[in-house]
């Protein structure tokens, strides 16, 4: 009895050894509050566990979009950079000045170029676009090789314009015509060129006094110290078609392309028999064009010069006022304060008059001379003239003896100072 008590109180019924599940019941409150608390407790746990793993899973969502986000933030930015460079849609009209004096023959190296020189961002992208556009359209105007010279260039333009720009051509189609009468000298070319807006005077100096050129007769032109204008005498004047912001090289290459036509091998070779070079016999020419009153005379002043180029002893100066006028009228005006020389030191090796130091041709041509003075200094006429003067009419006076040159102009042109 004592022992079933005992088990009682204890709270623990007895065990069944002999059952077949040996089942255990737990009756005292106290104990079985503290199970329930466990249980509340790992249910509580097991709930914060997966409130920690829901807040990891959501803070994970965000920062797969964020960076999906900066990602295609980053890509369309570069997008908006490469169809920048390809339009030029955001650039600045700034003119950048690129120059090179060989031809550049892949495009990889001119847009390697272009990107040096701050026009284009994304450079890569720029060859693909340019490789895959001349792989597309054979013959594109834009593939190489790129002329050597100098070219003003602005990120507005576009990859394409500036590239075709490089090639000395231009996609505008707007066409100017301008007339270059016989005798206008490089700065009144230029200037013809500034007003119809062809191209920047500052491109043009530079292409007329340091870009080589493959042509024949400018081919050897280097630029002198002595020279105001190396191509003086060599831009042939004639009608031609530009565009609007055709570069400098482009338009200076239209000008020597003529010049190369209208100098025929015959014209060299009769140059050779008289003894002298292309480069004199467009000295000669562009004096005629500057001295001669009309066509006719040309000859007849050919014939005066020459006789005193053959005879430096009795006539080392041509006595030709119009060699000082050149640079008196012409080049000074054109000269700026930044200019290397002033018109008296060109004054130097031009002046040509009677009381000058320089004994034959000056230094190189005076003005832009016609076909009909080339041919007058090629063909002069066959005197023994030695002098010569317009009186206010232009007509002619010609004289063999200075006796006789002043008896002329005391009789003829009194004003004359001779």
């Amino acid at each position: 009895m004592a022992d079933n008590k005992s088990s009682f109180e204890s709270g623990i019924n007895p065990v069944d050894s002999t059952s077949d599940n040996n089942d255990v019941y737990f009756t005292n409150e106290d104990f079985a509050k503290t199970i329930k608390e466990d249980k509340t407790k790992n249910k509580a746990k097991s709930n914060k566990n997966k409130t920690i793993d829901k807040s990891k899973s959501v803070k994970s969502t965000y920062l797969f979009f964020i960076i999906v986000i900066i990602i295609s933030v980053a890509l369309s930015v570069y997008a908006i950079l490469c169809l920048n460079d390809i339009f030029g849609i955001t650039k600045s009209k700034s003119n950048v000045t690129i120059s090179y004096a060989e031809e550049i023959d892949s495009i990889s190296d001119a847009i390697d170029m272009l990107h040096e020189n701050d026009l284009i961002t994304c450079k890569n992208f720029s060859k693909f676009f340019a490789k895959m556009t001349t792989l597309v359209i054979k013959g594109s105007p834009i593939d190489a090789p790129y002329k050597p010279g100098v070219y003003y260039l602005n990120g507005k333009m576009g990859l394409e314009n500036m590239l075709v720009t490089l090639k000395g051509e231009t996609k505008r189609e707007e066409v100017v015509r301008i007339t270059f009468p016989e005798g206008l000298t490089t700065p009144d070319i230029i200037r013809r060129l500034v007003d119809n807006e062809v191209c920047d005077r500052a491109a043009l100096l530079t292409v007329i006094d340091s870009t080589e050129f493959s042509y024949s007769l400018a081919s050897n032109l280097k630029s002198d110290e002595q020279v105001p204008y190396r191509l003086e005498g060599y831009l042939f004047p004639d009608t031609y078609d530009f565009y609007v912001g055709q570069s400098a090289s482009s338009v200076i290459s239209t000008f020597l392309e003529q010049t190369e036509k209208i100098i025929t091998n015959e014209d060299r070779k009769r140059a050779e028999e008289l003894g002298f070079t292309m480069h004199e016999i467009l000295t000669i020419a562009s004096i005629i064009q500057a001295e001669a009153g009309n066509n006719e005379q040309m000859k007849i002043i050919a014939s005066v010069i020459e006789n005193r180029l053959k005879d430096k002893t009795n006539y080392p100066s041509l006595g030709c006022q119009s060699t000082s006028d050149y640079i008196n009228n012409k080049v000074a005006p054109s000269l700026s304060s930044t200019s290397a020389h002033t018109s008296e030191y060109y004054l130097k090796y031009y002046s040509t008059n009677s009381n000058s130091t320089v004994v034959g041709l000056p230094k190189g041509p005076i003005c832009n001379p016609g076909r009909k003075a080339i041919e007058a200094a090629l063909y002069p006429a066959d005197t023994n003239y030695y002098f010569f003067f317009h009186d206010t009419k232009g007509k002619l006076y010609p004289a063999a003896t200075y006796s006789e040159f002043k008896s002329k102009i005391q009789k003829y042109a009194p004003y004359l100072s001779y």
